[in-house]
């Protein structure tokens, strides 16, 4: 295994660990709200915690960046760990057992490697750059769909930026005209990793955070996968506007949605 990768996962496990020991006592959980829409727990912050102090005992000059505490920098700035304790959180808060750890590491500005981890059914996927992405121990391929009529994709809707409502359900409505069914279960990181997993065979969302999708990102990209932004490009880190899947399902979906795109989403 990968150094990094090794480090990742055992990051990643410590964090679920927090999570699921906190998941059994939700009426102890602390939640506050960091804006419309976006809660944060004492938990996300401890299983960042947890996260932060496994990668500093092997890497303390890496820099992290995440979710809550935003950038600690260290003196190696080429390495950076983008990195999601609880992605998912309005799920944990109402004891919706769907959300995972997402764990990046950036070389030069190229993932590398990523985990994502679901704790409550002690799922791990991941990935590194050039060999190919697992599910557990097992390899993963994405599915070979060649259209989208019998096809499962996930989806999530804008809720933090819902300034883009009126173009996402013209684009879900096309979508979802084509697809076999559509499912929204509230963790990109999951959904990029079923993705990857042949699972869904498509995903699309419209203005999530690095945190959300450098992990999951790769997995896809290694699973055989394709990922691009709305416009059939790769800005998705920049502008969280994503769309991952099969490629020719990937390809179906930029079609259909890149005519309905409004202006500042063609940005």
């Amino acid at each position: 295994m990968h150094p990094m990768q090794t480090i990742a996962v055992r990051a990643a496990r410590a964090a679920g660990q927090t999570i699921i020991r906190a998941f059994a006592e939700l009426d102890k959980v602390e939640v506050t709200a960091k804006g419309i829409n976006d809660y944060v727990t004492n938990v996300d912050k401890e299983a960042e915690a947890a996260i932060t102090y496994q990668i500093r005992k092997s890497y303390p000059d890496h820099t992290i960046i995440g979710e809550e505490t935003g950038e600690n920098k260290g003196e190696n700035s080429e390495y950076v760990w983008i990195v999601d304790p609880l992605d998912g959180t309005n799920n944990f808060v109402k004891g919706i057992p769907h959300f995972a750890v997402s764990i990046a590491v950036q070389y030069k500005g190229k993932t590398e490697v990523a985990v994502v981890y679901d704790p409550i059914r002690d799922e791990l996927f991941s990935a590194v750059r050039g060999k190919g992405a697992k599910f557990n121990d097992f390899r993963m391929r994405v599915t070979k769909q060649n259209d989208l009529s019998d096809a499962i994709i996930a989806t999530g809707f804008p809720f933090k930026a819902k300034q883009h409502t009126e173009t996402y359900m013209k684009i879900f409505s096309e979508i979802f005209t084509q697809c076999a069914d559509v499912r929204r279960a509230g963790s990109a990181a999951l959904d990029l990793a079923y993705v990857g997993a042949g699972r869904v065979d498509g995903f699309f969302e419209i203005g999530l955070k690095p945190w959300d999708i450098a992990a999951g990102e790769l997995i896809v990209r290694e699973a055989g996968g394709t990922v691009t932004d709305f416009t059939g490009n790769h800005g998705y880190m920049t502008s969280g506007n994503i769309i991952a899947g099969s490629p020719k399902a990937t390809s179906i979906i930029v079609k259909t949605a890149r005519p309905l795109l409004s202006e500042a989403l063609k940005r």
